[in-house]
């Protein structure tokens, strides 16, 4: 289907990744094959080609156009919100309808409700589309947090109690041109930079380990009851998953591989 007929076996002229092991009671490998070519033999690497990697090339891999935070303002409308719910440890979701909170008129965040306010921001064309939402299970009851992993478009997603927190989280991971952010009373509190087309860190295993457990931890200081937020939010923008999900183009009820519109009537 695909053209690949040069995979699938193991044969002169296909290409394969496979091991060669001594028995299959004590597993001991004595040669390792990728892409067809040995690589490895008891135990040590053998010379064989290979291509280098222009790392460079992935910097700078963010091109969002500006927006300032009345961006992210969502009028009052007739009727009721669909809801994101989160079903924690899991990439499905559940729509909830619920009733909006208001205040000075524009829906925003209910915090008492566990009523959150997202959005996804496009990162890659400059197109300035800004999807807005609404989700629940997050409990922060106060700032936000932001990501430029977001499964599979990798915009950038956010979520947060004021407009003013969300707008700030987002920015910061402009800046730093891809990471993970957490902001408290508009002020950046902790972040990890990812400037490998914003998904992958040049830092140690060490100090990226580091760096997300402090972003868990304070995101749990701010009310976050889910065990890893920034692993949730990373898939609240996937919307071939059920059941309703957020892109930059909108809210989609997977169910229905539709675009649906945030009020219900």
């Amino acid at each position: 289907h695909f053209g690949l007929h040069d995979r699938g076996a193991i044969a002169p002229g296909f290409k394969a990744d496979f091991m060669v092991l001594d028995n299959l009671e004590k597993i001991s490998i004595r040669q390792v094959y990728s892409r067809g070519k040995l690589v490895a033999e008891n135990g040590q690497c053998v010379d064989f080609p290979f291509s280098s990697r222009n790392v460079p090339r992935s910097l700078g891999a963010f091109h969002v156009k500006p927006f300032h935070v009345e961006s992210l303002e969502i009028p009052v409308s007739k009727g009721k919100i669909r809801v994101i719910e989160i079903i924690p440890g899991q990439i499905v979701t559940r729509m909830r309808i619920e009733a909006p909170r208001e205040r000075h008129g524009k829906v925003v965040s209910d915090p008492s409700r566990d009523i959150l306010k997202m959005a996804v921001v496009e990162r890659h064309k400059a197109t300035g589309n800004i999807g807005l939402g609404f989700v629940s299970g997050f409990r922060l009851q106060e700032g936000a947090i932001a990501s430029s992993v977001a499964h599979d478009a990798h915009n950038l997603i956010a979520v947060g109690v004021e407009d003013e927190d969300i707008f700030v989280a987002l920015q910061e991971v402009i800046r730093l041109q891809g990471g993970l952010v957490v902001v408290s009373k508009k002020k950046v509190v902790a972040a990890l930079s990812l400037p490998i087309a914003g998904l992958m860190s040049n830092q140690s295993l060490e100090k990226v380990s580091q760096k997300i457990e402090m972003l868990k931890k304070i995101a749990h200081e701010l009310g976050c009851g889910l065990e890893d937020p920034f692993m949730q939010l990373s898939f609240l923008a996937l919307p071939v998953i059920p059941e309703l999900k957020l892109t930059d183009r909108g809210l989609v009820d997977v169910s229905k591989f539709e675009f649906v519109p945030l009020f219900v009537d």
